[in-house]
């Protein structure tokens, strides 16, 4: 059976349809590709032939359906896309390159879409944006630029679409959401669409140092800036924690009172203090209260993700602010020093400042006491400076405690005196030295347990206790020696003092006598007043300088 050829089908269709074969005959390119397509696909071609057309065999392969030629015009036009700069187009994604991706949008060519254009990211792979058979919108920036190409973005169609979105999300005070892609000065950029500006000051509820973990998380935040013109969105995630977590940091600070203790994590720190996060409260540790003793930095206690537990000082509802205390759940060392000695035992101390009325001495982290400057020898002391200097490592007496006034009263004084005429020879008392004696209401000794005083030895199966009660009363030892070694070099400093200042006035009267020439009361009476006062000052004066 012959089956006519298109090209004859179609002949035949020109001959029978006159006003088709003109549209073909003036049209040229695209357009005219455009009606063969619309004339074969329409089913527009009839196979017509003379008035032999009832004998011949050649079969008849299409019927005249589209009617005349405004109707196959209109036809036409439906299968061309119109369209200008600005415009949003649809098409699938035919090939992807590293510079440029084409999209078939149904032109008579491929637009193209370079590759700045397909991601608000810069520096992108394409094919990390787009594969081929993605159907995407693109704006059209060029209908045909220099070189007769349709140029497209698809990043400036999502701009056009989320703008809408986003103004309208504004309007209703709303919240968007976005992932990170992107670290720049001063904070965050988000993708909701379009790039989104979020300052680093408004990422949290403190300011955040390191931006750098939050690239690549999906983050929620308020719209507080738009400005369409100047292509600009600033965000807030601030905000948005504030909104949301309202409510529960009113009902979280209902439950938090006065003198209670909690555990937190430290979130941040700042020269003032630290911020401690209680379970989605943050309270404050003010540098005051960090420590028990004198710090310069909150740095120098805690550090950030340190668990820590703290004592609630006040909560402010109105504020919603919280204040809390390290140092109020650690004992006091002023307490722990009175629980942990006694008046009457001696303690190593160093000293730390001299003045004219005495020396301060630290007998412990945080404690200092004062030797009055009638506490530091047995002779008459004139300045500190004639007994002790600063950093010196020596042995002192608790004389007085006074928890109320935070004062402790020490002496070296007696601290030596305890050793008599002879310190080599004096028995070492352990308790005066900081190993603990208990005795019962009779005034009674009460030995160690494990220990047995009959045998004056240890019973089997209490070596710990024998090992602790060893390493005190060794280290008691070890302070004794110490001291009673500062006691003979102080015996020796006193014993010279004493020699010098002896031989000073009888230097001073035989020199007022050969430069006299002869005896007189009032001049023996003044020569003597004047070489002693001399004496004096030249003691000082030595004993100052030789020490300093």
């Amino acid at each position: 059976m012959y089956v006519p050829s298109v090209v004859e089908a179609l002949t035949g269709t020109l001959v029978a349809l006159p006003w088709l074969s003109g549209l073909l005959q003036s049209e040229t390119g695209s357009r005219r590709k455009q009606y063969l397509r619309l004339t074969v696909r329409t089913g527009a071609l009839s196979h017509m032939t003379s008035s032999t057309e009832t004998t011949s065999t050649t079969p008849q392969v299409a019927v005249n359906d589209i009617g005349n030629e405004e109707a196959f015009l209109a036809a036409i036009d439906e299968t061309i896309k119109y369209f200008n700069d600005g415009d949003i187009v649809d098409g699938v994604i035919v090939k992807v390159d590293r510079d440029e991706v084409l999209l078939d949008i149904g032109y008579k060519t491929e637009g193209v879409i370079p590759s700045r254009e397909l991601s608000i990211k810069h520096d992108v792979d394409p094919n990390e944006v787009v594969k081929v058979g993605d159907e995407i919108e693109a704006l059209v920036l060029q209908k045909e630029d220099k070189e007769g190409r349709l140029i497209l973005s698809k990043k400036r169609a999502q701009y056009e679409r989320a703008w809408g979105t986003i103004e309208k999300i504004k309007e209703e005070d709303g919240i968007v959401t976005g992932t990170v892609i992107e670290v720049v000065k001063g904070g965050l950029i988000l993708d909701i669409g379009l790039r989104g500006f979020l300052p680093a000051s408004l990422v949290e509820m403190r300011r955040v140092r390191d931006l750098q973990p939050y690239v690549g998380k999906e983050l929620e935040a308020k719209i507080i800036e738009l400005d369409k013109n100047r292509n600009n969105v600033v965000l807030s995630r601030r905000a948005w924690l504030e909104q949301t977590q309202s409510e529960v940091r009113q009902t979280f600070l209902t439950t938090l009172q006065k003198g209670q203790v909690r555990s937190g994590v430290v979130s941040s720190i700042v020269n003032f203090g630290a911020f401690v996060d209680l379970g989605g409260v943050d309270g404050l540790v003010h540098v005051s209260e960090l420590s028990w003793k004198h710090i310069d930095h909150p740095s120098e206690v805690v550090e950030v993700g340190q668990e820590v537990t703290v004592e609630v000082l006040d909560v402010d509802m109105d504020r919603e602010r919280v204040s809390l205390s390290l140092k109020a759940t650690q004992e006091d060392p002023w307490q722990q020093f009175a629980r942990t000695h006694q008046i009457g035992q001696v303690v190593p101390g160093k000293v730390t400042k001299l003045v004219p009325f005495g020396a301060f001495v630290r007998v412990d982290e945080g404690i200092e006491g004062l030797v009055h400057i009638s506490e530091l020898a047995e002779r008459h002391v004139e300045i500190p400076e004639q007994v002790v200097q600063v950093n010196d490592e020596i042995f002192v007496k608790v004389i007085d405690i006074d928890l109320e006034r935070r004062r402790i009263s020490l002496s070296l004084k007696q601290a030596n005196e305890a050793f008599g005429g002879d310190p080599a020879s004096v028995e070492f008392d352990p308790t005066l030295y900081g190993m603990a004696a208990s005795y019962d209401d009779q005034g009674n000794y009460i030995y160690p347990e494990g220990f047995d005083p009959e045998t004056n030895d240890w019973l089997e199966g209490f070596e710990s206790q024998r090992e602790v009660w060893e390493t005190q009363y060794a280290e008691a030892q070890q302070r004794f020696e110490q001291h009673q070694a500062q006691v003979i070099k102080s015996r020796e400093a006193d014993a010279q003092a004493e020699a010098e200042g002896a031989a000073a006035p009888a230097a001073g009267g035989s020199g007022a006598g050969v430069s006299g020439g002869s005896y007189s009361s009032e001049s023996d009476d003044n020569s003597g007043a004047l070489a002693s006062d001399e004496a004096l000052a030249a003691l000082r004066e030595k004993l100052a300088g030789g020490q300093s």
